[in-house]
């Protein structure tokens, strides 16, 4: 019997066109350009604006131009699976507002929540559904408007982050190309280090919670940092081994936007050289979820067929993991 893997057909990709500099950030906030530079390798990041806007705006967008790319009809679309943390409702999910938007009528979806890792286990997670038969077309996006929930008071937070979402069309391959294999880890211990402290169920909104500023990213900076150098590093260094992979092999790095530094460590792990690795973080900060897809997405150009890529993430709660990907297409 044919073995069947998921293959990433066409990438879309969405930034908002304001932009925050770290200029910017100085009016705002006790920090400067040299300090964010030199710790996270970020000079500016794109902030949604507008009222009543939310990340499935930016998903929209991003979905859009593969059909536009693709002349694929919208109806044909199976499933849509959205990476978010930021979802415009508590309820419904955001991937059925979504399909909603661009007339996805026959698909059903949901949303996946593994924080800045979100990405990778929706790619996993659709990408089962291919490999079975069951569907023919699926889409996978990843996407955040981490501007809802930043505290531009904190400076230790409202540098990093900001908005912008990418998507894959996943399609059926008989060649060898697609999803090879996926490593992925959690260890819920990690969410003390790195939450938001109310919205949910534990602490539901109040005055209080509000007036308190609970409802913005919470993170306790070395700690993560420590945690995700380690484990982002050899999750994609295992990725490698388990697959044969010497550095020679691997074409692109495409690591989570969170830190140079981190994509520096994870570079040094696997021995790749700095030419092979995707980095947009000067431009766009930490989108989230959002990271992974825009790195494809504007790297498409430069993508040939049969190109081993090595996805990597780490995020909070903590999650973190890598996927190996051939890459099905050369790009027009």
């Amino acid at each position: 019997m044919t073995k069947i893997q998921a293959a990433i057909t066409c990438v879309g990709g969405y930034v908002p066109e304001d932009v925050l500099s770290n200029l910017d950030l100085e009016k705002i906030v006790d920090t400067n350009d040299e300090w964010i530079t030199t710790r996270t390798g970020i000079k500016e990041r794109r902030i949604l604006k507008g009222e009543g806007l939310g990340t499935s705006d930016m998903a929209a967008k991003a979905v859009q131009q593969i059909f536009d790319k693709t002349g694929i009809d919208p109806m044909e679309i199976e499933m849509l699976i959205c990476a978010t943390t930021t979802p415009d409702f508590t309820f419904p999910a955001t991937a059925n507002v979504i399909t909603d938007k661009l007339g996805m009528k026959n698909a059903f979806g949901y949303d996946i929540n593994a924080a800045c890792s979100g990405f990778l286990y929706s790619l996993t997670t659709a990408a089962q559904f291919i490999e079975t038969g069951k569907f023919k077309k699926v889409i996978v996006v990843g996407g955040d408007k981490m501007s809802s929930i930043l505290n531009f008071e904190d400076r230790a937070t409202c540098i990093i982050f900001g908005d912008g979402c990418g998507a894959v069309l996943l399609e059926p391959n008989t060649e060898g190309f697609g999803v090879v294999d996926s490593i992925l880890r959690s260890d819920g211990a990690g969410r003390a280090h790195l939450h938001q402290k109310a919205g949910g169920s534990v602490r539901p909104a109040s005055i209080e919670t509000v007036m308190a500023k609970e409802h913005f990213v919470y993170q306790e900076g070395q700690t993560v940092f420590k945690f995700a150098v380690k484990n982002m590093a050899d999750v994609a260094y295992d990725i490698m081994q388990r697959n044969n992979l010497t550095n020679e092999d691997v074409n692109w790095l495409v690591p989570h936007q969170a830190n140079k530094r981190i994509i520096d460590a994870t570079r040094d792990r696997m021995g790749v050289s700095e030419d092979k690795v995707m980095i947009n973080i000067q431009k766009f900060g930490n989108t989230t979820n959002g990271t992974l897809p825009l790195c494809l997405w504007e790297w498409e150009n430069k993508l040939k067929k049969g190109d081993n890529l090595i996805l990597a993430a780490f995020g909070g709660g903590f999650t973190w993991g890598s996927t190996y990907i051939k890459w099905a297409y050369d790009s027009k």
